[in-house]
């Protein structure tokens, strides 16, 4: 039986496509945009927040959202009613992500009759991503699919760290995923920082990123510092960091010093527990050991920052 699916968060969306669901999509998140034709249906959910604001307010409102108990995202329910879906996956583990399932829930009971089942993903490690794949795969009832998927993206992570598992020096890296105020990536990234043969300064695996000052920065002192913001490309997030690369102590660090500062394309990236999280390990692989892998990322997933 063909399902009818809506997918209210990118990564959930490219978990589907990667199990061979595309065809049963018939509706999106507003920041669903991978594979490339999902962004021909139709966008369920919009954002509360202004996001043509710098970092420092976009933060700001969403402190004030949060803090008043909402969901930084809103959903259509007139919409969801329409395309009668069978099925809608989202996500709990970060209402900041993606729209919250209160909201979801809120929509189903109030007018879409189609009665769907609601799949609540809340990755918080790897570990979290390959079970959440695997739940989205049974929810669509073909668990064989979810397996096979799982167990080819943890063959090629595999891949990465047996060839760093040789380097003797792992380079430390911070992974910044806020600029404006500065807050470390924390969930899966020290896990694939780990695989790509680095070694992690903030952020706990597991656990949701935090903030953090540029003191701690500079006291850490990190070989590496890749700057991936959540929902922001390569050429966005050059255009934010003034407030970190104009702060006295930015030319003091060795990062900064030795070249080693990057920007990545933290939307597409990084910030999608789904299958792209090998990529997210490629790119943190090619800029911790660049003469060991090429994986071709450079200039699309990653550039080196010039100020």
């Amino acid at each position: 039986m063909a399902h009818r699916i809506v997918s209210l968060i990118a990564s959930a969306t490219e978990i589907v496509c990667a199990l061979g669901f595309e065809r049963e999509l018939v509706g999106r998140s507003h920041e669903c945009d991978h594979p490339a034709f999902v962004s021909r249906l139709p966008a369920c959910s919009s954002s509360k927040v202004k996001v043509g604001a710098v970092s420092r307010a976009i933060d700001d409102q969403v402190r004030t959202i949060v803090s008043e108990g909402l969901s930084v995202y809103r959903v259509n329910p007139d919409l969801l009613n329409r395309l009668a879906p069978t099925v809608i996956v989202t996500q709990t583990q970060c209402e900041v992500c993606a729209v919250s399932l209160r909201d979801v829930e809120e929509a189903v009971c109030e007018l879409v009759t189609s009665q769907p089942a609601i799949v609540s993903l809340e990755p918080m490690s790897l570990g979290d991503v390959w079970e959440d794949i695997r739940k989205v795969a049974s929810a669509l009832g073909d668990p064989g699919r979810g397996d096979d998927l799982v167990t080819r993206l943890k063959a090629r992570l595999q891949g990465i760290r047996a060839r760093t598992e040789p380097v003797r020096t792992r380079p430390s890296i911070a992974c910044i995923e806020w600029i404006d105020p500065l807050m470390s990536a924390a969930n899966w990234m020290p896990e694939l920082v780990e695989c790509a043969g680095g070694r992690n300064l903030f952020g706990e695996p597991g656990k949701h990123s935090g903030y953090f000052d540029f003191d701690r920065l500079a006291a850490a002192d990190p070989d590496v510092i890749a700057i991936l913001p959540c929902g922001f490309d390569i050429e966005r997030t050059c255009r934010e960091m003034p407030p970190l690369a104009t702060h006295p102590g930015w030319p003091e660090l060795a990062a900064v010093r030795n070249g080693r500062v990057f920007v990545t394309d933290g939307n597409q990236y990084f910030n999608r527990p789904g299958p792209r999280v090998v990529e997210s390990a490629e790119i943190l692989a090619e800029i911790l050991h660049p003469e060991r892998f090429d994986f071709g990322h450079r200039g699309t997933g990653w550039i080196c920052w010039k100020g």
